[in-house]
C-alpha cells in the first residue's frame, strides 16, 4: 500500500485530536476522488435501462446543453493533463507513485462518461437529470476537502510544492462547480413530444430533478390557494398515467387474462372427481398486483433506505453526548455532529416523502382502477345478480371498498419495514444496555397480543357498525325515494323510529369500540414508556456496577422512541389487512357475478327460434321485417319478460333469439337521466333540428315544453322526478324515436298517459302511418282499442303463447282472445265490417271507446244500469246535436286541439332546477367549531384540555427525573438511591398512561354524544322538510349527508381531534424542555415559528379547499353509477355503453384531478415543517456544543432526544389542524340541512279535529291560489268549487292543467299562497299535517313499495289486525298471490317493490286505501299501468267499497268517470267547466272535445 500511495500514514493527531484537521493526502488522492466514479458506474446501468424504456422525444441542443458538453470535455482535458504530467514525469526518471497514475485515469473517464450521459439524456428527453446532479455534488463534495488541505499546506509551507498538479486541481475544482449549477437548471420541454392540448398541464412533469425532490413545483398552487379560495380550473390536469383510460385499461387486461387462465385451469381439472377438486377462482389480487405492484415497489425500496437512515441519529446523539462528557475534546468535533445529525434528518425527510408520494399515487390508481372496473362490470351482469345486491351495495363496492384500498397502500410497507425496525433497533439496544433490553422487549411482546385482540374486537365492531350503517343508508334511500307518499300517507313517524333504532344500534357498537379505542392509545402512551422503565430497571438492579448514565439512558430512550412507531402499526396494518380482504373479497364476488350473454341474441340474421327463460315457456316466435306485433295478456304473464328476452336481458336456458339490426327499447317505467330533456331524447345521438322537432311533435312534447321552465334546456332531476308520468313516458318514446334503429321494443309506452295523447302518439308513432311505418315494433299494451291496427297479435298467458295472428284471425278463431275482446269490445259487427275505412266516424267511435279500456260494454252481464243509462243519453245527445263531424279526420281534430292552447310565455330558458352543490369556501368560521363543542358538551371540552395539560406535565416530570437521575454522582462505582428513582420514575410515568386513559375516553364519550345530537336533529329536519326541496335537490346530496357527513362526526372527528391535541402539546412541551436546558434557543424559536407558521397558514388554506373540491367532484360519481346501474338494460339496448363508461371515467378523473394536489400537498408541507424540525434539532445540538462548559449531559441527552421526536408532531399537528378544518365542515353541512325551512307542524296541541273528522267529506275551495316553489308562476288561479258529502267528482285537464297539482294541496303538500280548502267546515290550514293526512287517502300515480315485509308495507304502525288486512287484500284482489307466498304476509319486498309487477304494486296501493278507509277518497291516475281487466276490478272495488265516500278521481281515461256525479275540468290553473258529465257534454264546452276525441260523444 505504502508503494502504491507513499506517504499512507492515518496520523490521529493530524487528522482527529487538533483544532484544525485535516486529512492525509493519500486518503484524499484515493478514497476521496473515486467516491463519485463509484457512485456513477453502479448507478449508470440501472439508469440506462430506465432511460431506453422512457422516450419522451429529444430536446433541442440548447445554449445549456452546449456549456455543459463544453466544460465536461474541459472536465475530461484537465484530469487527463494530470495523467500525462505524470507520464512526463515517468520520462524524466522522476518515478511518481501510481496513484498519481491511477486516480487521473478513472477520474478522467468517469467525466467523459457523464459528458457523454447529458447528450445521451438530451436525446431520450430527460429535461432535469437527478443522477448527474447528485454525480457532480459528490464530487463537488469530495473536492473540498482536498480544496481546503491544499490551502492550508500552502500557508503553512508559504510556498506551492508541485505547481502543475496544484494549478489543475483548482481548475478542476472551479469546473465541478459550475457544471452542478448548471445541471441545477432544467432543459427546455422535449421535442415531437405528444402536443399537449392541456390548458392547464401538471408541471410535475416538466420540473426539475431538485424541484421534485422537494415538492418545489407545487409552491405555485399553495400561494394561488392562500390568495383566493381555489377552483376547478385551476386544477392541474392529470398526468398520463393516472387517467383512468390508462389504468383501467391495463387493470382490465390483467383481470381478463387472470380469468382466462382460471377457465384453462379449471376446463383441464374436469377428470378429477368432485371432491379433491380444488376450485380455484380468479383472483383479483393478482390482477391488482400485476398492474400496480412495479410502481410500489420503487417507493419500498425509499422506504427501506430511510429505515436505515433513522437509526444513524440516536448514533449521532450517543457521540454528542460523551463529546460533551470529554471536557477538553475541540469544538469543531460538536459542530460536526451538529451538522450530520442535520444533514441526516435532512436526507431522511426526502427519502421519506419520496416513498409517500409514490405509496398515495399507487393508491389513488388504485382506486380509480377498482371503480373503473366495477362500474364497466355493472353494465354487463344478468338480472340475477343485480339482484343479489342493491345499488346501494354496489355504491358501497365503489366508495367504501375501493377508498380502503387506498388507505391501505400507505402502510403496506410497513409489513416488512416493521420488523426491520424492531431488529434493528433491538441490535443497538443490546450494544447499549446489554441483556437487560430483553425485559423491555418482553413488554413489548406482551402488548402485542393485547393490540391485536383489540384490533381484532374493533374490527369485529366495524363490521357490524357497517351492517347497521348499510342498513340505514339503505333505509334513507328508500325514504328520501319515496318521500312523497310518506307525506301523502303520514307515514313519516313509523320510518323515523325505524332509522332511529337502527341509528341507535349503530352508536351502541361506536361506543364499545371507542371504549377498545381508548385502551389501545393508553397501550400507545404508555408502551414505550413501560418498556424504557422495565429496562432500567433491570439494568440497574441486575448489577450494582451498571451505571445508568445520560449516554445510555437518552440513546436508548430515543431508539425505543423508533421502536413505538413500528410496534403500533404492525397490528394496526394487519388488522388494515384483513379489513381490505375482506372488500377483495367483496369486489372479487362483485366482478366474478355471471354476466349477460352479448351473444344471447343474434343481431344479424332472423331465423325462427325459441327462447325458454324463467318466466317464458317454449315461445316461438317469428316477426317478419317492418310489421308492428302487439302482445298483450294478463298482468304478470310475462310480456316484459319477452321484450326483456329480445334484449338478452334473461337468462337462456336453452333455444335460440334472434334480432336484426339495432334495437330502440321503451321500458314500462321509463328511465330518465339526470340531465336537459333535450339530451334525454339525443341520448348521445349527432343533434339534428330538423329531425328533433319531428320527434317532439309526434310524441306530443311541444305543448311540454311550453310548460317547463327552460324549454327543452330545462334540468331533469334524477328518475325524471319533474316531469308527470306521461312526460316521463313520452320523453323514454321520443329518445326511442330519435334514435332510428330497426327494431322497436314498446314496453306499454301508452299507459301512462292521457287517452287522447295516446290515440295522437299512436297514430302519429307507434301505428300504420306513424314515423315508425316500416321498422318492426313490438309493442306491449293493455289499450285494445289499438288492436284493430295492428300486424299481429301475440297472446300471452302465463309465460306462454296461447294464440297468435292478426285481429281478425284471432277473433275468428273464437278462443280466449275473442272472449277478452267481446268482453271490452262495444261493437264488433263494425270493425268487421269496415276494417279499412278508419276515416268513419263510427269506427274512431268504436275504437276510441275502447281505447279508452271500455266498461260501458252493452252485452256485459254485470254492467249497472247506471252505464246503460247513460250510453242512452249519450246517443240522444249526439243525435240532437246534428253536427256530423264524419269526414273530419282525426289528424285535424288533433291540431285544432293543440292551437286552442295559447303557448305561455317562455322563463328564463337557463333556470335550472337543481342547484350545484354550493362549496363553502374560505376559513371555516369559529362558529362551526363552537357547535361541534357545543354538540359535545362545554364542559367535557375544559376538562379534557385540563386533562391534556396535566398528561404532558407528568411526561415532561418523568424525563426531567430521568436526566436528573443520570447525573448523579457516581460514588466506587456506583449509584445511590436507586430504589427511590426507579419508584418516582415508574409513579410519573404510569400516571401519565393513566390520565390518557380517561381523557380519550372521555373525548370519545362526547364526541358520540355530539353524533347522536347532530343525526337526530338532521334526521327530524329532514322529515319535517317540504317536498319542494326534494324536488330541487337530488336525492345524492341529502344522502350524502346522512352518510359520508355523518360518518366523519361520527367516526374521524374524535380520533382527529385527539390526535391535534396530543400533537399540539407534545410540541409545547419540547419547546419548554429544550429552552429550559439551553436558553439560547429562544432567539430561534420566533424565525422558525414564523416560517411554521407561514407554511401552515399555506397549507391549510389550500388544501382545504382542495379536500372540497374533491368532495364535490365525489358525488356525481356515485350518483351517475347509481343511475346508470338502473337504467342498464336501456343503456344496453341503444348500445351506449361506451359512452357511458367514458363518463364515468371522465367523472373519476375530475375528482382525482383534486384529489392528486391534494397528497402533494401533503408532501409539500411534510418537507417543509420537518425541515423546521430539523433546524430544531441543528440548534438544540449546536448550543449544546457552544455551551458545553455549563451543561450536564444529563440536559444534553434530554434537549436533543425530545428535539429528535419533535419533527414528527409538528408535521402531525399541521395535518390534524388541517384535517380538523376539512371535516369539521360535515358539521357545517348537516347543520345547513338541519336548518332548511319546514313544513307545518304535524300535529298542532288543541287544534287537533274530532275523532270522526271528516264525517260527511264536504270539500269547499275558497279562492285558492298556490304554486310550486317561491319565484314560479300560479299552478292553480283562485280556485271556487264545493263537493258535496258522498259526491264522486272526476277531475280532468290536459297535462299541466294543475291536476295533481289539487290532490297536493289537499294534502297541504304544497300550501296555499291566498284562499283556503275546508273540509267538513274545518280550515286545513289550521290544523296538524298529520292529522289532516291521516284522514284523507290517496292511491297515488306511482306505487311505490319500501322494501321490508308486506304487512309493513300495507300497515306500517301495526293499527290493524290480520283479518283487517287480509279483508283488504281480498278486496284488492290480491289475496290469491299472497296467500300463494310461503311467508303469507310476511311477504318479502323488495327495494322499491321490484319483485312485484307494476300492477300488482298498484294492487298493494289500492289495499292500503282500502285499509284506510277515510271519508275521503283521491284517485290519482290510479290505473295506469293496468290491464283491462284489473282496472275493471279496482274501479269495482273503489264503486263498491267507496260509495259512501267522497271520491276525486284524477282521470285520463274518460270512461272511468262518465257516471261520476259531476266532472270537474282545469285548464292552466283555473275551472274552466264544472257540471255533471250529461250536461258538459251538452254544452259542447272542453269536455266535449275531449269525449269527442275519446270516442264517447
Amino acid at each position: 500500500l505504502s508503494r502504491f500511495c507513499p506517504i499512507f500514514k492515518t496520523d490521529s493527531n493530524l487528522s482527529i485530536h487538533t483544532d484544525n484537521p485535516d486529512l492525509t493526502p493519500c486518503f484524499q488522492n484515493t478514497i476521496l476522488a473515486w467516491i463519485p466514479s463509484i457512485y456513477l458506474w453502479s448507478v449508470l446501468p440501472f439508469y440506462l435501462l430506465y432511460l431506453k424504456h422512457n422516450k419522451r422525444g429529444y430536446i433541442v441542443l440548447s445554449m445549456l446543453s452546449r456549456f455543459k458538453t463544453l466544460f465536461g470535455v474541459l472536465l475530461w482535458c484537465v484530469s487527463w493533463a494530470d495523467l500525462f504530467y505524470s507520464f512526463h514525469e515517468l520520462l524524466q526518471n522522476r518515478t511518481p507513485p501510481p496513484v498519481y497514475f491511477v486516480t487521473p485515469l478513472i477520474v478522467g473517464i468517469t467525466v467523459l462518461l457523464a459528458t457523454l450521459l447529458i447528450q445521451y439524456e438530451r436525446l431520450r428527453g430527460v429535461q432535469s437529470s437527478g443522477v448527474l446532479i447528485i454525480f457532480w455534488f459528490l464530487s463537488v463534495l469530495c473536492a473540498v476537502g482536498p480544496f481546503r488541505s491544499k490551502i492550508m499546506t500552502t500557508t503553512a509551507q508559504g510556498h506551492v510544492n508541485e505547481r502543475f498538479r496544484f494549478t489543475t486541481f483548482y481548475i478542476y475544482f472551479a469546473l465541478i462547480i459550475i457544471e452542478l449549477i448548471l445541471s441545477c437548471f432544467k432543459e427546455k420541454p422535449p421535442f415531437f413530444s405528444p402536443v399537449n392540448t392541456d390548458p392547464n398541464p401538471c408541471p410535475e412533469l416538466t420540473s426539475g430533478f431538485l424541484s421534485r425532490l422537494t415538492f418545489w413545483w407545487f409552491t405555485s398552487m399553495a400561494i394561488l390557494g392562500y390568495k383566493r379560495p381555489l377552483e376547478d380550473k385551476d386544477l392541474w390536469s392529470l398526468n398520463e398515467d393516472d387517467t383512468s383510460k390508462i389504468i383501467v385499461q391495463q387493470l382490465s387486461k390483467e383481470w381478463d387474462k387472470e380469468k382466462a387462465e382460471c377457465k384453462q385451469l379449471i376446463t383441464q381439472e374436469w377428470p378429477i372427481p368432485e371432491d379433491k377438486k380444488h376450485n380455484r377462482k380468479p383472483s383479483f389480487l393478482k390482477a391488482l398486483l400485476r398492474t400496480f405492484g412495479p410502481y410500489f415497489l420503487i417507493g419500498s425500496f425509499f422506504k427501506l433506505i430511510q429505515d436505515l437512515l433513522s437509526f444513524v441519529n440516536p448514533q449521532l446523539l450517543s457521540v454528542l453526548i460523551s463529546f460533551i462528557k470529554n471536557k477538553d475534546a475541540p469544538a469543531w468535533w460538536g459542530f460536526l455532529i451538529a451538522a450530520l445529525m442535520f444533514i441526516c434528518a435532512v436526507l431522511q425527510t426526502l427519502i421519506l416523502h419520496q416513498h409517500f408520494q409514490y405509496c398515495f399515487v399507487t393508491g389513488m390508481r388504485l382506486r380509480t382502477g377498482i371503480t373503473g372496473v366495477i362500474y364497466r362490470k355493472s353494465l354487463v351482469i344478468t338480472n340475477s345478480a343485480k339482484r343479489s345486491s342493491t345499488v346501494g351495495e354496489i355504491v358501497n363496492l365503489m366508495s367504501v371498498d375501493a377508498q380502503r384500498f387506498m388507505d391501505l397502500m400507505t402502510f403496506l410497507n410497513m409489513l416488512w419495514s416493521a420488523p426491520l425496525q424492531i431488529f434493528l433497533a433491538l441490535y443497538f439496544l443490546w450494544q447499549t444496555l446489554g441483556p437487560s433490553v430483553l425485559a423491555g422487549v418482553a413488554v413489548m411482546v406482551l402488548l402485542i397480543p393485547f393490540n391485536s385482540a383489540i384490533a381484532m374486537k374493533t374490527r369485529a365492531f366495524q363490521v357490524e357498525q357497517m351492517r347497521y350503517k348499510d342498513s340505514r343508508i339503505k333505509l334513507m334511500n328508500e325514504i328520501l325515494g319515496g318521500i312523497k307518499v310518506l307525506k301523502l300517507y303520514a307515514w313519516e313517524p313509523s320510518f323515523s323510529e325505524k332509522v332511529l333504532e337502527i341509528r341507535k344500534n349503530e352508536l351502541r357498537v361506536l361506543k364499545k369500540s371507542a371504549y377498545l379505542n381508548s385502551l389501545s392509545t393508553f397501550a400507545w402512551i404508555s408502551a414505550p414508556f413501560l418498556v424504557a422503565l422495565t429496562t432500567f430497571a433491570v439494568y440497574v438492579s441486575v448489577d450494582e456496577k451498571n451505571i445508568l448514565d445520560a449516554e445510555k439512558a437518552f440513546v436508548s430512550l430515543s431508539l425505543f422512541n423508533i421502536l413505538k412507531f413500528p410496534l403500533n402499526m404492525l397490528p394496526q396494518v394487519i388488522s388494515n389487512i384483513a379489513q381490505t380482504s375482506v372488500s377483495l373479497k367483496r369486489i372479487q364476488q362483485f366482478l366474478s357475478h355471471d354476466e349477460l350473454d352479448p351473444n344471447c341474441v343474434e343481431t344479424k340474421v332472423i331465423a325462427p327460434g325459441k327462447a325458454i327463460t324463467c318466466f317464458l315457456h317454449s315461445i316461438n316466435l317469428l316477426v317478419p321485417s317492418g310489421a308492428l306485433v302487439a302482445v298483450v295478456g294478463h298482468v304478470g304473464c310475462g310480456k316484459s319478460s319477452l321484450v326483456s328476452a329480445l334484449l338478452g336481458e334473461m337468462e337462456k336456458l336453452e333455444g335460440e333469439v334472434a334480432v336484426k339490426g339495432s334495437v330502440a327499447y321503451v321500458p314500462q317505467q321509463a328511465w330518465i337521466q339526470n340531465a336537459t330533456l333535450k339530451d334525454n331524447i339525443l341520448f348521445g345521438q349527432a343533434p339534428n333540428e330538423q329531425k328533433y322537432q319531428n320527434v317532439l311533435e309526434a310524441c306530443a312534447l311541444k305543448t311540454d315544453l311550453e310548460v317547463l321552465p327552460g324549454g327543452d334546456q330545462t334540468e331533469i332531476g334524477e328518475k325524471g322526478i319533474n316531469l308527470s308520468g306521461g312526460q316521463r313516458q313520452r320523453v323514454s318514446l321520443a329518445r326511442a324515436v330519435y334514435s332510428n334503429s330497426d327494431i322497436y321494443l314498446l314496453d306499454d309506452p301508452l299507459s301512462a298517459v292521457d287517452s287522447h295523447v295516446a290515440k295522437h302518439i299512436f297514430d302519429k308513432v307507434i301505428g300504420p302511418d306513424g314515423v315508425l311505418k316500416g321498422k318492426t315494433r313490438i309493442l306491449v299494451t293493455h289499450g285494445i282499442s289499438f288492436l284493430p291496427q295492428v300486424d299481429h297479435i301475440v297472446v300471452l298467458v302465463d309465460g306462454k303463447i296461447s294464440e297468435m295472428g292478426s285481429h281478425q284471425d284471432l277473433l275468428k278463431q273464437n278462443k280466449a282472445f275473442a272472449e277478452f275482446l267481446r268482453n271490452y269490445a262495444l261493437d264488433e259487427d263494425i270493425e268487421e265490417d269496415e276494417p279499412t275505412m278508419l276515416e268513419e266516424e263510427e269506427v274512431l267511435l268504436a275504437e276510441d271507446t275502447l281505447s279508452i279500456h271500455t266498461d260501458l260494454a252493452d252485452n256485459e252481464p254485470v254492467t249497472n244500469e247506471v252505464r246503460k243509462q247513460f250510453l242512452r243519453q249519450l246517443s240522444v245527445i249526439s243525435s240532437e246535436g246534428g253536427e256530423c263531424p264524419n269526414k273530419m279526420s282525426t289528424k285535424r281534430r288533433v291540431s285544432e286541439k293543440k292551437s286552442a292552447e295559447p303557448p305561455l310565455p317562455r322563463k328564463n330558458p337557463n333556470e335550472k332546477l337543481i342547484q350545484a352543490e354550493t362549496t363553502e369556501t374560505g376559513t371555516v368560521k369559529l362558529t362551526v367549531f363552537w357547535q361541534y363543542v357545543k354538540a359535545v358538551s362545554p364542559v367535557i371540552s375544559l376538562v379534557i384540555c385540563f386533562l391534556y395539560c396535566c398528561q404532558n406535565a407528568a411526561a415532561i416530570g418523568a424525563n426531567v427525573w430521568l436526566s436528573d437521575w443520570t447525573n448523579e454522582p457516581v460514588i466506587n462505582g456506583t449509584q445511590h438511591n436507586t430504589a427511590m428513582r426507579i419508584g418516582v420514575y415508574a409513579a410519573l410515568g404510569l400516571l401519565q398512561g393513566l390520565i390518557v386513559l380517561i381523557c380519550s375516553f372521555t373525548l370519545a364519550m362526547g364526541g358520540i354524544n355530539a353524533a347522536r345530537t347532530l343525526h337526530a336533529a338532521l334526521l327530524e329536519n329532514k322529515f319535517h322538510t317540504p317536498q319542494s326541496f326534494y324536488d330541487t335537490t337530488p336525492t345524492g346530496r341529502i344522502i350524502n349527508r346522512f352518510s359520508k357527513d355523518i360518518y366523519v362526526i361520527d367516526e374521524v372527528i374524535p380520533p382527529t381531534i385527539l390526535m391535534f391535541l396530543g400533537t399540539f402539546f407534545t410540541s409545547l412541551s419540547t419547546m419548554i424542555v429544550i429552552i429550559a436546558s439551553t436558553p439560547l434557543f429562544a432567539v430561534v424559536i420566533v424565525p422558525l415559528a414564523i416560517l411554521y407558521f407561514f407554511v401552515q397558514r399555506f397549507y391549510v388554506a389550500t388544501s382545504r379547499q382542495l379536500k372540497r373540491l374533491e368532495s364535490v367532484s365525489r358525488s356525481p360519481i356515485y350518483s351517475h353509477f347509481s343511475e346508470t346501474v338502473s337504467g342498464a338494460s336501456v343503456i344496453r339496448a341503444y348500445r351506449r355503453v361506451k359512452s357511458f363508461v367514458d363518463i364515468s371515467d371522465l367523472k373519476m378523473d375530475e375528482n382525482q384531478k383534486s384529489y392528486y394536489p391534494g397528497i402533494v400537498s401533503n408532501r409539500w408541507l411534510g418537507i417543509r415543517v420537518e425541515f423546521v424540525g430539523n433546524c430544531i434539532v441543528l440548534f438544540a445540538a449546536l448550543f449544546a456544543v457552544i455551551g458545553k462548559n455549563s451543561l450536564n449531559a444529563g440536559l444534553v441527552g434530554l434537549s436533543v432526544s425530545y428535539a429528535l421526536q419533535v419533527t414528527l408532531s409538528l408535521n402531525w399537528m399541521v395535518r390534524m389542524t388541517s384535517e380538523l378544518e376539512t371535516n369539521i365542515v360535515a358539521v357545517e353541512r348537516i347543520k345547513e340541512y338541519s336548518e332548511t325551512e319546514t313544513e307545518a307542524p304535524w300535529i298542532i296541541e288543541g287544534k287537533s279535529p274530532p275523532e270522526d273528522w271528516p264525517s260527511k267529506g264536504e270539500l269547499e275551495f275558497v279562492n285558492y291560489s298556490v304554486r310550486y316553489r317561491k319565484g314560479l308562476d300560479l299552478v292553480l288561479k283562485g280556485l271556487n268549487l264545493q263537493v258535496h258529502g258522498g259526491e264522486k267528482i272526476g277531475i280532468v285537464g290536459r297535462t299541466g292543467a294543475g291536476k295533481s297539482s289539487m290532490t297536493l294541496c289537499l294534502f297541504r303538500i304544497l300550501e296555499a299562497v291566498k284562499g283556503e280548502i275546508k273540509i267538513d267546515g274545518v280550515k286545513i290550514s289550521e290544523i296538524g299535517l298529520h292529522d289532516l293526512r291521516s284522514r284523507l287517502t290517496i292511491i297515488p300515480q306511482d306505487p311505490v313499495l319500501f322494501s321490508g315485509t308486506l304487512r309493513m308495507n300495507l300497515d306500517p304502525f301495526n293499527k290493524y289486525s290480520d283479518e283487517e288486512i287480509w279483508k283488504a287484500l281480498e278486496l284488492s284482489h290480491l289475496k290469491r298471490f299472497v296467500s300463494s307466498q310461503p311467508s303469507m304476509l310476511d311477504y318479502e319486498c323488495s327495494e322499491g317493490g321490484e319483485n312485484l309487477s307494476v300492477g300488482q304494486r298498484q294492487l298493494v296501493c289500492l289495499a292500503r286505501a282500502l285499509l284506510r278507509k277515510t271519508r275521503i277518497l283521491i284517485l290519482d291516475e290510479a290505473t295506469a299501468a293496468i290491464d283491462l281487466e284489473t282496472d275493471d276490478l279496482i274501479q269495482m272495488t273503489i264503486r263498491t267499497q267507496f260509495e259512501d265516500c267522497t271520491v276525486l278521481t284524477i282521470a285520463h281515461r274518460l270512461n272511468t268517470i262518465m257516471d261520476y256525479t259531476r266532472v270537474l275540468v282545469l285548464d292552466n290553473g283555473t275551472i274552466a267547466e264544472f257540471d255533471t258529465p250529461a250536461s258538459l257534454i251538452a254544452s259542447k264546452g272542453i269536455f266535449y272535445s275531449m269525449a269527442k276525441d275519446a270516442g264517447l260523444a
